[in-house]
């Protein structure tokens, strides 16, 4: 029988046992557990034709009604003719997301090599061993037709957080004493740096999502809350455990991302995406619970993701690029602003996100033409409060996508030519060295916390601020915010970042893939865009 092969789907791994590419140790011979199961997920495609007209509703920076959204799904014949083999071939279905896109299974490791036709090896990374498929899986092709990608065969390959602490130990944040525009920052001298002090908005009415693996503690938050002067509720922060297993502890990405979303847009409502790991099997069930979420939340309009891997990592661009393309072309169709730290590596983030060895590469998912990604500055105030100096970070993602061909909209001042796109579209303080206040386990990190993690969320909750002025103005929600933002380059809405650099690249006059366009002037892009 004729068979679909699915090669984008993984990365591929050497025929013989051994030491293999980026430090993974390959193992065919290791005792293996029959009976251990694993997530993977089908994807398949919308017709031709509709994602299309997605692109290019999104490319102009059209919201696409809510009622023609709903009725975008995959062929129902596709997806009843994978559902049904999968039924009857050892697979359990465990969710299909609500377009039909997305088919979440779980099966054996024995199952899975012999219905996919893949060898299942150990692999070794960092210390930890992983089941894998070391040759790309495949399909009857009378079952296969509808599917683009099947996702999470290789669970080794996963999402990196980027998050940096500045060295120095952690303090009882009820001792902290912080010493006024010097770091670790506050809110009120972030806002104050970016323009944003002082305005008629905080966010009501707005909500911000959140999506990482695991939730803050709620003391944590209300002790940063107190820290800045803040007066919140906790309620204001809505958990969901997207998998409903149990949740890993802690980290200080997801603190980050809650304290400084909800700190700079203190009138909005926060929810936070658990989604148990940073597998992209479970990275996209939170996606789409995020998607089916909006219906019942209008005012979510900005999504926050601080996560990234090495576009030469992440396999071909039919599998998990794809996959993940298509939801957030539905979150920016939908008027959800979805912004992506771009990384905390430089130009050659290598596997781990963290180091600097890497290919020259950008980082997927901020090298996405459907989000937008959030680069990093080190930010120096004055005693009064302004930047003394700002400049790019060492550690801030940018490059060149080989996934993606750049967008209409990607046309500023100092972009070099090309066809492909450009990371990131803007900054933000970012610099672990001159970084941000945070309560993580009842301590404060008095040396500050950093990296593009902090970015993102601070933008997004900027996007809530400008969402809440259009609303005050009798307006509707922003558009896909990118096609807006390019034609504002070198206007009073940014202040253009001049030097630093991140390896290959160096900040300059105009756009640079250090910094993007720069960093904002809150008040004035609430003037252009509202």
């Amino acid at each position: 029988m004729a068979r679909k092969l699915f090669e984008d789907s993984v990365v591929p791994l050497p025929p013989d046992d051994g030491l293999a590419a980026n430090g993974l140790v390959v193992q065919a011979t290791a005792p293996r557990n029959a009976s251990e199961t694993m997530e993977v997920m089908f994807s398949l495609a919308l017709p031709e034709q509709d994602q299309r007209n997605l692109e290019d509703a999104v490319a102009r920076g059209e919201v696409v009604p809510a009622s023609e959204l709903e009725s975008l799904k995959t062929a129902d014949k596709d997806r009843a003719k994978l559902e049904k083999w999968l039924a009857g071939h050892g697979f359990a279905v465990d969710h299909v997301s609500d377009d039909g896109t997305s088919v979440y299974t779980t099966s054996t490791v024995d199952n899975l090599a012999k219905q996919l036709q893949v060898d299942m090896v150990q692999v070794t990374k960092d210390g930890l061993t992983f089941t894998a498929a070391r040759n790309a899986p495949s399909l009857p092709s009378t079952v296969g037709d509808g599917v683009q990608a099947i996702i999470g065969l290789q669970p080794f390959r996963h999402a990196n957080k980027h998050f940096r602490a500045a060295p120095g130990p952690a303090v009882p944040a009820a001792q902290a004493v912080n010493v006024p525009n010097s770091p670790p920052y506050l809110v009120s001298e972030i806002l104050s740096a970016y323009g944003a002090s002082g305005l008629d908005v905080d966010g009501s009415g707005q909500t911000i999502a959140i999506l990482i693996d695991t939730v803050p503690k709620t003391s944590d938050i209300t002790a940063f809350w107190k820290a800045n002067g803040l007066t919140s509720r906790p309620s204001r922060v809505k958990k969901i455990n997207v998998g409903g297993a149990t949740l890993p502890a802690t980290s200080g990405e997801e603190t980050l991302d809650v304290a400084w979303s909800s700190g700079i847009a203190p009138g909005a409502k926060i929810r936070v995406y658990a989604s148990g790991s940073l597998s992209f099997v479970a990275l996209d069930r939170a996606l789409d619970q995020i998607i089916a979420d909006l219906p019942k939340n209008p005012g979510l309009r900005q999504l926050s993701i601080s996560l990234g891997l090495g576009e030469t990592f992440m396999g071909g661009p039919q599998g998990e690029v794809a996959t993940q393309h298509a939801k957030f072309l539905r979150l920016a169709a939908a008027g959800v602003n979805v912004f992506v730290s771009s990384g905390d590596a430089g130009s050659n983030p290598d596997q781990t996100g963290h180091g600097s060895h890497g290919p020259l590469q950008a980082e997927y998912e901020s090298s996405d033409t459907a989000v937008v990604g959030v680069g990093g500055t080190s930010l120096h105030l004055t005693d009064q409060g302004t930047a003394a100096s700002e400049t790019g970070w060492a550690g801030s993602g940018g490059g060149t996508s080989v996934f993606f061909r750049r967008p209409a909209w990607q046309s500023a001042p100092g972009a070099p030519k090309g066809k492909m796109r450009l990371v990131p579209d803007v900054s933000l303080a970012a610099d672990p060295g001159t970084g941000a206040f945070l309560v993580l386990n009842g301590m404060e990190l008095p040396h500050g916390v950093g990296g593009t993690s902090w970015s993102a969320p601070v933008w997004a909750a900027f996007c809530a601020l400008i969402n809440e002025a259009r609303t005050k103005a009798g307006q509707e929600p922003l558009g896909f915010l990118n096609p807006q933002l390019y034609p504002l380059a070198g206007g009073a809405c940014f202040r253009d970042i001049t030097a630093g650099t991140n390896g290959a690249f160096t900040a300059g006059a105009g756009y640079d893939r250090v910094t993007g366009l720069g960093v904002p002037d809150v008040a004035e892009l609430i003037k252009a865009l509202s």
